[in-house]
């Protein structure tokens, strides 16, 4: 089901399957920002990942001497969230763990995510609570992720190639990433030039772009003569940037993590998964990120 959240602003269109944004568009110019979920080239267009963020190695965790396949960014984006609160600017979604999710996650869980509108800016908020009664003891091991897409290039333009991504504070993005789903250990650097980077045909083909240690906490999208539309604010770890391999696709995404994907030669258990996130029992882990639409 399709819900609604509307101001002077914008309209932002929400899924209950995935509590996935499926539109933001501007009231004033008519422009959508969200990419449409075309599967020629992506199907899907703001997915929320969680209790994975990426891959694990082979598709598959242990945990406790078992091992468990799962999908690349879990299994939250593909299943009905329950509404538990909802208003003309806010709305707020619940998923509990279910007898099939236990059986490829053995953890009992309750993840909230929600979407509040002011102004042109959507705050996106994560709760993940641990009802207990989980094995051994007794703490619940998840990551937490975003996926957003935003169209790019935004006026009709062939390709994104003359666009910009900005980074706020830096110099130069060092990163780690493949074509694989999984994270390498080679050390890459990304040169900036007054914080930003300029979109080449070539810039996603090598690789999605995973930032680790918290080296900003703000990248925006711009177009060739300098005007952002996109900006994204986050206290997150770690960030990924992406756009599908080779396909000049239309949009890229901008991905605040609490967590990651595994190294391609990772062969510990969850409980050791780096940028994993460990919570006691009772307990709840809360985040926030925004995301600003139009000029800033």
């Amino acid at each position: 089901m399709l819900y609604t959240l509307e101001n002077d602003c914008l309209i932002v269109t929400v899924d209950t399957f995935g509590a996935e944004i499926k539109a933001v568009k501007d009231k004033n110019t008519g422009r959508d920002y969200i990419w449409c979920g075309d599967s020629k080239y992506w199907g899907r267009t703001a997915p929320v990942l969680f209790p994975f963020v990426g891959s694990c190695r082979d598709n598959k965790f242990s945990f406790e001497g078992s091992d468990y396949e799962i999908k690349s960014h879990g299994f939250a984006r593909d299943m009905e969230h329950s509404v538990i609160c909802n208003s003309n600017t806010e709305i707020w979604f619940s998923l509990k763990d279910t007898e099939d999710t236990y059986k490829k996650y053995p953890f009992h869980f309750e993840f909230q995510n929600g979407y509040k509108l002011e102004g042109n800016t959507v705050s996106v908020m994560w709760k993940v609570i641990n009802p207990g009664q989980n094995r051994t003891d007794d703490n619940l091991y998840f990551s937490v992720g975003a996926h957003p897409a935003f169209v790019c290039p935004l006026n009709g333009e062939d390709n994104k190639a003359g666009y910009k991504l900005f980074f706020e504070g830096i110099n130069e993005v060092r990163h780690h990433g493949n074509l694989t789903g999984t994270c390498t250990h080679e050390d890459l650097i990304l040169p900036l030039e007054n914080n930003r980077v300029t979109i080449t045909p070539e810039f996603f083909d090598r690789t999605t772009y995973i930032v680790e240690g918290k080296q900003t906490g703000c990248v925006g999208i711009e177009t060739p003569d300098g005007s952002r539309y996109i900006t994204v604010r986050f206290d997150t770890p770690l960030f990924g940037i992406w756009s599908p391999e080779k396909k000049n696709a239309p949009f890229l995404c901008i991905e605040p993590w609490c967590g990651r994907a595994d190294y391609d030669d990772y062969d510990g258990d969850l409980t050791q998964r780096e940028y994993g996130n460990t919570l006691a029992k009772d307990q709840i882990f809360e985040n926030t990120y925004s995301i600003t639409f139009g000029n800033v």
